[in-house]
């Protein structure tokens, strides 16, 4: 028989084979405390997937019988801010834009300002730029210069906000087409009008090929842009006779526009046109205010 322990003596503890570099793994049990924390954890871990939103299925995940959402809790937050707001938003709704924009130091103008950088930066940011600079080569226009296609009034830049530009959305879109006079000018008589419009604009040109152009530009392009280039508003034909451009200056990208055309779309952002995605009223004046004292609202 083998020898008990005295109660001095410690019983050797066996190992569990594993030996590194001389080294034993004893095999010592978990304290009792220790493994019955554990088993409480697992039966917590199997409550709270069964309490909380957890398992994923197809489209959605188990909702939990707690009732708990995260997206609950933000829709809470957005209400209460919004039912605090719910004033100025319905005086910004109704506002007389003009009136609004005369005077920056009332508390509704900073409002709109405040709460239109934020639709700018939601909605508006991705095409024209965080800072609303615009990204010539897509043709996404600066919002911050004095040069407008439709022009840049508080009550136009409303209507363009809400109604966009050639979409199929709003039926009081802005509307014009340019047309592609690749099919109707050879290409040198294309050449020679885009020298004349590097003229007009203080670029460098051909002086020969500007001196055919003229009459080129006036018998093609002056119904909508002048005759001078000073563009219409009232058609949203661009100034031709400045820096700004929309889509570059170069000999290579007039010559492109005047052989192709172009045809940029800007989406109605109303609710009426657009939907649930579309902003309200409020929205519209405010993203309208922020836009407008920009540097180039008129």
């Amino acid at each position: 028989m083998s020898r008990q322990p005295t109660k001095s003596e410690k019983p050797q503890v066996e190992t569990t084979g594993h030996e590194w570099d001389g080294i034993e793994e004893y095999n010592n049990p978990l304290p009792r405390w220790w493994v019955w924390v554990f088993y409480a954890t697992i039966v917590w871990g199997v409550w709270y997937t069964i309490a909380y939103p957890a398992w994923p299925l197809i489209q959605r995940a188990t909702a939990g019988y707690s009732g708990y959402s995260t997206r609950a809790e933000v829709q809470a937050d957005i209400d209460a801010v919004n039912a605090q707001n719910a004033s100025l938003n319905t005086s910004l709704a109704d506002a007389d834009m003009n009136a609004l924009v005369a005077d920056p130091s009332t508390e509704l103008y900073g409002y709109a300002v405040n709460m239109g950088r934020s639709v700018f930066s939601a909605n508006c940011s991705q095409c024209h730029g965080a800072g609303a600079a615009g990204v010539q080569a897509s043709g996404f226009p600066s919002l911050i210069d004095d040069d407008w296609l439709w022009g840049g009034t508080i009550d136009d830049i409303v209507f363009t906000v809400t109604n966009g530009i050639r979409n199929e959305q709003s039926p009081d879109a802005r509307w014009v087409e340019m047309p592609a006079f690749g099919d109707i000018l050879s290409h040198d008589e294309i050449a020679a009008i885009a020298n004349h419009v590097r003229q007009i604009s203080g670029q460098d040109f051909d002086a020969a090929l500007a001196d055919q152009g003229t009459q080129l530009f006036l018998d093609n392009c002056a119904s909508c842009h002048g005759d001078t280039g000073d563009g219409d508003r009232t058609m949203g034909a661009p100034r031709l006779n400045d820096a700004v451009w929309l889509y570059g200056g170069s000999l290579e990208t007039i010559e492109q526009t005047i052989t192709n055309a172009r045809f940029g779309v800007m989406p109605s952002w109303s609710h009426e046109w657009r939907g649930a995605s579309g902003l309200d009223p409020a929205e519209i004046n405010a993203v309208a205010a922020y836009v407008h004292q920009l540097g180039g609202g008129e």
